[in-house]
């Protein structure tokens, strides 16, 4: 039976804000539907193409930038290095001359308002987050494909289950936490080696070294950004940034003029408590605002949540000396261990979930991967873990605006302190002692998930996203 294999680099993605589900996943899959056309040679063939969101993409995809990500992956522009700066031209340009070169190569006539339509009340089964590309040709015939964009970046094509992907020999093939602790306790290794070793079924080991270090480096830079930042949000909402005042504040006049320079300047500040937990909301608020933004971050497992992951890293790294290659190599590799269990036995989409499998999730990984580089056994690795997504079960995703700033980038700093406390209630604990066990809180999420309403899930139809006043300008 082909199981579902998740590498490092399928839980840690290099994309564009602000919604993983919403924006880099339909990206995808319009990058997806123009390598079909390319394929079947009937590229220079098309005429007009129409395309369609449903579910959870319809209600909350301007907010998310879902038609923005489309356009642009139909061009052949790729969300690892297309230039953010040159986003709102492009689009601009696409709509005033209402042409579409699709692929980067075939102009077609394209009508904005009329050709990309927004079917609010309609749902597909299979995922809320439902596109379906139509192509019509000089034929006559037509092209039809729907994905579906099922959370942290992945599609998945109608037809297909997802486990489409070439299937290799793990050394330790890993779908539950029982299975990992299994491999840790008969292997002696720990969570990060595993993973590593399970790694090389793919590539070589300083392949995948420098792919961390890479992704990374676009976290690293991410944040210091976003310390460095001011202004308001797009979209609306009037969102003021706050990460760079805070920085400001925090740094007071002690100079730096890089990354490296600004950490030290952090760490000279001091370690008294406030101090610690304000950089740590600095370093959260500082990636989401960029997610915001159309910045450029690294799914953590989420665009919504990449705020959680960079802004431990970047604690562990200030005030406990972690600026080093091999530790942030284990740092994230054991997290994306964390994430990968929770995509096969529950959801990181939360319009699957809410945002228990997004901020939950991401919280839950973080306190993982402290665990293991703060010393941590195998066993308080996985406790951490449950400790932090336990204490988020139930969380519903109700952006503002169908915007993903209000409460998405306060949840950010709050899931990286829950990540943090949990953490240390680990390392203080004895595993054996435990009465929930990761698993547990895994089928406990999915089930939890199971049942919430649906107005709960990415949709804004409920929760603070209903409850609060705003007017946002027409899109």
């Amino acid at each position: 039976m082909h199981r579902e294999q998740i590498s490092v680099f399928d839980i840690f993605k290099i994309g564009v804000g602000p919604s993983s589900s919403h924006t880099l996943g339909p990206w995808r899959a319009a990058q997806q539907f123009m390598a079909t056309l390319v394929q079947s040679e009937q590229l220079t063939q098309v005429e007009q193409v129409k395309i369609l969101l449903y579910g959870s993409l319809a209600k909350t995809g301007r907010g998310h930038g879902t038609d923005i990500a489309i356009l642009l992956g139909m061009t052949g522009a790729d969300p690892v290095t297309f230039d953010v700066n040159a986003i709102d031209s492009t689009i601009e340009s696409i709509k005033q001359q209402q042409q579409l070169r699709l692929n980067g190569r075939h102009k077609i006539h394209f009508n904005f308002d009329d050709d990309l339509i927004f079917l609010f009340q309609e749902s597909l089964p299979f995922h809320p987050n439902a596109v379906t590309f139509q192509a019509f040709l000089n034929t006559g015939k037509a092209v039809s494909e729907t994905y579906y964009s099922i959370g942290g970046g992945f599609v998945v094509k109608e037809g297909e289950d997802g486990t489409e992907k070439e299937q290799v020999e793990l050394p330790f093939p890993i779908e539950r936490a029982d299975d990992l602790l299994h491999w840790c306790k008969t292997t002696g290794l720990k969570v990060s080696e595993v993973v590593m070793e399970n790694e090389t079924a793919w590539r070589e080991e300083e392949d995948t070294r420098e792919g961390i270090l890479q992704h990374f480096h676009v976290m690293k830079d991410c944040t210091f950004r976003g310390c460095h930042t001011t202004g308001f949000l797009p979209g609306g909402l009037n969102v003021g940034r706050r990460a760079a005042a805070l920085n400001k504040r925090l740094i007071g006049d002690q100079p730096y003029h890089d990354y490296k320079t600004w950490m030290m300047a952090i760490r000279n500040g001091g370690q008294h408590f406030n101090y610690i937990l304000d950089w740590v909301s600095c370093f959260a608020l500082a990636v989401n605002e960029e997610n915001a933004s159309f910045g450029r971050v690294v799914t953590a497992p989420t665009n919504g949540a990449a705020g959680v992951i960079p802004a431990v890293l970047q604690y562990y790294i200030a005030f406990c000396d972690g600026y080093h290659d091999d530790k942030i190599i284990q740092f994230i590799a054991c997290a994306s261990e964390i994430g990968s269990i929770f995509k096969k036995g529950a959801t990181i989409s939360a319009a699957m979930g809410g945002c228990q499998a997004e901020i939950g999730v991401s919280s839950a990984m973080a306190a993982a991967a402290l665990t293991e580089v703060m010393g941590g056994s195998q066993r308080q690795v996985l406790m951490a873990a449950e400790i932090a997504m336990e204490h988020h079960l139930g969380m519903t995703c109700d952006p503002i605006g169908g915007l993903v700033q209000v409460p998405c980038i306060e949840r950010n700093t709050m899931g990286a302190i829950k990540a943090i406390t949990a953490s240390q209630l680990a390392l203080q604990s004895n595993p054996d002692k435990a009465k929930v066990s990761l698993d547990a809180v895994v089928n406990t999420m999915w089930e939890t998930a199971m049942d919430m309403n649906s107005k709960y899930k990415e949709t804004s139809d409920g929760g603070l996203a209903t409850n609060i006043p705003i007017s946002l300008p027409e899109c």
